[in-house]
């Protein structure tokens, strides 16, 4: 049996953290499920049901026990709120590559909490883990995500016709990227 992954808990500025999911995110849970858009993008349960709230965080805890992927809690240090999630997905055919996503529940939107949190997790996932790259996708429409992803150092790269469906249809997406090369030139 190989080691889970140890999903670290890391201070990223302003009074926030990355941690663990933990039982006691089910009210982060119930905000994203009310969300139009979280669920579509997320296994987020919609509508909210707590057993399904429950067994989502379940699923969090087995990501990093099956060593597939680091799923973080954006949360305040003090009281531990959660406010949002990040994940880190090394990809099983390169292990010199790892995918990242993020969402933000829609009352810490807006404090850039996850730019703050995206250049945590890929210096992290570059640096301490040693991948080459970090990868993540959005869609163009989600100007505030493309600007997140360019505040927290990651590179433009590209449209990608009808990458992934998103709500059972197919949706172009933009890539950007942050490399291993990239931490020499961007202070953190």
């Amino acid at each position: 049996m190989q080691t889970p992954f140890i999903v670290p808990r890391i201070a990223i500025g302003d009074g926030l953290v990355l941690r663990p999911w933990h039982i006691g995110d089910l009210p982060l849970v119930r905000e994203a499920a009310e969300d139009s858009y979280i669920p579509l993008v997320s296994t987020v349960p919609s509508p909210y049901i707590h057993d399904e709230g429950v067994a989502f965080i379940a699923r969090q805890e087995e990501r990093a026990l099956s060593r597939t992927g680091y799923p973080f809690v954006m949360a305040e240090a003090k009281g531990d709120r959660g406010l949002g999630t990040i994940g880190l997905w090394p990809n099983a055919s390169d292990a010199g590559r790892a995918s990242v996503g993020y969402w933000v529940a829609g009352s810490a939107r807006g404090r850039g909490i996850a730019a703050m949190a995206l250049r945590a997790v890929s210096s992290w996932a570059l640096r301490d883990l040693g991948f080459e790259r970090v990868e993540l996708y959005v869609e163009p429409w989600n100007a505030a995500s493309r600007k997140t992803a360019v505040t927290a150092g990651f590179t433009y790269e590209g449209l990608l016709r009808s990458w992934q469906a998103v709500g059972g249809e197919r949706r172009d997406m933009v890539a950007y990227s942050r490399v291993a090369t990239d931490l020499a030139d961007i202070p953190e």
